[in-house]
């Protein structure tokens, strides 16, 4: 990473698939909140000189107490998302500094990336424009039908599941969200909306411990790697 980055972390979702009364981005893991796991990790990397953190509105404040708790100030915006996780990441995107040039958007629920990973996907960016991480797909993927009849088998040698932080030129994505919000158009992801304006987006690769926590099965298994990580950091 030749490049000084500000980071979006989107966590204004409710994670209703937890089945928890708390949002999942504040239940614990390993005595603090998950989110506060995601901040800690982009505030310890030199590379990254401010954080937007994008939450519901309702959470603002109590994010900012986080914030202050934590001691986690590279966290300069605490801005409330929209109805939309494109609307909250545009949000976030223009909470950033000016000085950001370039600009990642990670998930408030993916405590578990590396910061190998983290740079290997911003070198892709900064040589492309933009670049997201990814892991290949191990099983055989079908498409289906509405009636739930097999119409294809993709070749799984092409496919890859996507995750964050996805990297690009802040002028670049900036662009893109303009556009798809003048356009309506909602993407699944940062990618699709810079897709769609013809700009190639390439992969580096990550890694499979790189969780999303969005179901009860998730948090334990986060348990474990994170354990298992820290034995191995003192070793």
């Amino acid at each position: 990473m030749n490049a000084h980055w500000g980071v979006v972390i989107v966590a204004a979702g409710r994670g209703s698939r937890m089945g928890t009364k708390e949002s999942k981005q504040y239940l614990p893991l390993h005595g603090k909140p998950i989110l506060v796991h995601t901040l800690e990790l982009f505030q310890s990397m030199d590379e990254i000189t401010d954080i937007a953190l994008v939450v519901g509105a309702d959470d603002v404040e109590r994010c900012s107490l986080l914030v202050q708790e934590y001691k986690l100030g590279k966290v300069t915006a605490v801005v409330a998302g929209g109805s939309e996780r494109q609307h909250s990441v545009f949000a976030g995107i223009k909470a950033l500094s000016p000085d950001a040039k370039w600009v990642m958007v990670h998930d408030g629920v993916r405590p578990l990336v590396t910061p190998k990973a983290i740079r290997a996907c911003c070198q892709k960016a900064e040589q492309s424009g933009a670049a997201v991480l990814a892991v290949p797909v191990k099983d055989t993927i079908k498409q289906v039908d509405d009636t739930g009849l097999i119409i294809s088998t993709p070749d799984r040698r092409s496919l890859w599941a996507i995750q964050t932080p996805q990297a690009f030129r802040r002028d670049l994505l900036t662009e893109a969200h303009q556009r798809a919000g003048d356009e309506q158009f909602l993407g699944t992801d940062d990618a699709m909306v810079v897709e769609r304006m013809g700009t190639p987006v390439i992969i580096a690769e990550g890694d499979y411990t790189n969780i999303k926590i969005t179901t009860p099965d998730d948090l334990p298994w986060a348990e474990l790697l994170l354990e298992k990580r820290r034995r191995e950091e003192q070793e």
